[in-house]
């Protein structure tokens, strides 16, 4: 017998679960975590597109408002950051990007977080059932298949 789940996923949860899932997908889309100096970096000739995950909420116990990661890749730059009703969001800067391209890289990558976010909750409840992974399969599409075997 097989079944098939689509997940629609809803973040919740600590700065410490959401950077891991922001973490894990910034590797995959070739950016990378920017330096101190970098990340205050904020000049005012560049253009900027703020993007807010629906469905989100960052648990104001585990972290406050001023907890950020910023990443950067080719002259863009991200920054994730906790908004004051607790939704993640991401600000998306670079001087010499249109604001399209910006909010399109941003929603990129905001799904791949999204989508490693859900990935690992699934997981780790699988686990906590007592549920075995029996295959795994990333499609073109970069959708995954997750086999599961219940005892």
């Amino acid at each position: 017998m097989s079944s098939v789940i689509v997940l629609a996923p809803l973040i919740v949860g600590g700065w410490p679960v959401i950077s891991a899932a922001v973490t894990a997908a910034i590797g995959t889309m070739g950016f990378s975590v920017a330096t101190a100096a970098a990340a205050q970096r904020r000049e005012s000739s560049v253009n900027r597109a703020e993007i807010e995950v629906e469905n989100s909420e960052i648990l104001a116990s585990q972290g406050g408002l001023e907890q950020s990661i910023v990443v950067e890749r080719g002259g863009i730059r991200a920054t994730f950051s906790r908004d004051a009703r607790g939704a993640l969001k991401v600000c998306m800067e670079g001087e010499s990007v249109s604001k399209a391209e910006l909010q399109r890289v941003g929603e990129e990558l905001l799904g791949a977080v999204t989508q490693q976010y859900a990935y690992h909750r699934i997981v780790s409840e699988l686990k906590n059932r007592n549920m075995v992974v029996v295959d795994e399969e990333v499609l073109a599409d970069r959708s995954v298949k997750i086999r599961v075997r219940n005892f």
